[in-house]
């Protein structure tokens, strides 16, 4: 009797108008974290390494060297998975001609491929993932030597590959691209013209995964790791107008541009690949270097770079050679596939994360000055674009924390007050979430943290 009336009052005691939190993970997730092939990957590596060299201004009409022999089996590979999933992948060039610049006097055509996979709810949302087609030698204008590149970057474009074959297999409510980009050694221009490409027809793109360098484990600096990923993101936003400079300084945000919480989540996400860890870098990318997320940045959306975490620069770059005992050059011996699989893995479990959660909630603001209270509020997007939309969750965590520390899902509203968490002491952000658990980037309140409208 004495515990049945104690059960009772505690039922008596729940507020009516608690929430119910969606499940903490998808099963799918843990699943998709270990698919990838180590030999999938490795047959795709030594493909590409075949063509002899895929440097931008080599043999665009061969059909066994060059460019162009190595971007039409791109394509061809692609409609191979997209038979295998019945047809589920639009395949299709995008070209653009460049002339008159340092790396490609021109004119020349540069051909990107890109394979979409489209939304069964929302497919003008798109997250991206990327890998880059062409190699090089020391002499960044040398079109004719054999540069097999690889791990620069037969190793990303062998992931983006396999990622497709991964995640083929199942729907999402938003659609998932799956990006091989030319040019990239000559000016990052593949890029360019797919990011243009976007804004032309007008996609709400989410995020942009680059995989530029996935496959190599034993670094110059004499450490072997092949259980971390490194992930660059920018800070403030290159597209930021004067007027939202000046917002930012006052209320903060240098550090939750949507790319770094684009890291952020992606940091999250590697709880689902066995035996690895993501080290956040806040960067656009390495020091003084660049890569194939920069042109997509530009052009206003989130995008990161995904790759090794200890680089052998003796394999980058370099003519094939040997001097003094020492061995350069961009050889498949030097690609740990296993490894490859890994960060592939983690690209895979974003992408699907993003493309199963709803959009990321629009419009976020923030108020609490001279409060001990803080309120948030944000836009609901439609029904259409959020059918499986369970609610959000409210984020924070101290100024001076990495990666988010607090949360609390506060169901299906537009606006929500953390009592007694004062608005000066931490940052503060919202997450969209799935019935089925799955969540939204967190995004940080103003056009700091926008990651666009919905």
């Amino acid at each position: 009797m004495r515990r049945t009336a104690i059960a009772t009052a505690c039922l008596i005691a729940l507020p009516a108008v608690a929430q119910v939190a969606p499940p903490a993970s998808k099963p799918e997730l843990y699943d998709i974290g270990s698919a990838p092939s180590p030999a999938r990957i490795e047959a795709d590596v030594r493909k590409l390494v075949s063509f002899g060299t895929r440097h931008t201004l080599s043999d665009q009409k061969s059909d066994t060297r060059g460019i162009g022999a190595a971007t039409r089996w791109i394509h061809d590979e692609f409609e191979r998975i997209s038979k295998a999933c019945g047809g589920c992948l639009e395949v299709r060039y995008v070209t653009g001609t460049v002339q008159g610049e340092p790396r490609i006097p021109g004119p020349l055509e540069v051909t990107s491929v890109i394979a979409i996979q489209r939304g069964t709810a929302d497919p003008d949302r798109y997250v991206m993932m990327s890998g880059d087609i062409d190699s090089r030698v020391s002499d960044v204008m040398n079109a004719t030597a054999d540069a097999p590149g690889a791990n620069d970057n037969a190793s990303g474009m062998a992931g983006t590959l396999e990622a497709a074959r991964v995640l083929t297999k199942y729907r999402f409510p938003a659609s998932i691209v799956y990006a091989a980009l030319s040019g990239e050694e000559q000016g990052l221009f593949g890029g360019r013209f797919v990011a243009a490409e976007a804004k032309k027809q007008g996609w709400r793109l989410e995020a942009e995964l680059n995989n530029d360098m996935i496959g190599n484990s034993s670094g110059i600096n004499g450490v072997v790791d092949n259980t971390t990923a490194r992930v660059f993101s920018e800070g403030t936003r290159i597209v930021e107008t004067a007027d939202e400079a000046k917002q930012r300084r006052f209320e903060g945000g240098e550090l939750d541009s949507p790319s770094r919480n684009l890291g952020r989540y992606i940091d999250r996400m590697a709880e689902y690949v066995p035996n690895l860890d993501v080290m956040m870098v806040y960067r656009l990318d390495r020091f003084g270097r660049g890569g194939h997320h920069r042109p997509f940045n530009e052009a206003g959306y989130p995008g990161v770079r995904v790759m090794e975490t200890n680089e052998n620069y003796d394999r980058q770059h370099q003519d094939l050679r040997t001097e003094n005992g020492r061995t350069y050059g961009d050889v498949i011996e030097g690609v740990d596939f296993r490894y490859a699989a890994k960060l592939t893995a983690l690209d895979a479990v974003s992408l699907a994360g993003m493309a199963w959660a709803p959009p990321p909630p629009a419009g976020v603001k923030i108020e609490g000055a001279v409060s001990a209270d803080t309120k948030l509020s944000w836009t609901r997007p439609s029904a259409q674009q959020a059918p499986n939309l369970a609610g959000y969750r409210v984020y924070w965590r101290l100024t001076t924390d990495p990666q988010w520390t607090h949360s609390r899902f506060v169901g299906d509203v537009t606006a929500y007050t953390l009592k007694n968490v004062v608005i000066d002491n931490y940052f503060f952000g919202v997450a969209a979430v799935a019935k089925d658990g799955t969540e939204s980037p967190v995004v940080f309140p103003g056009a700091a943290g926008s990651f666009g409208g919905y």
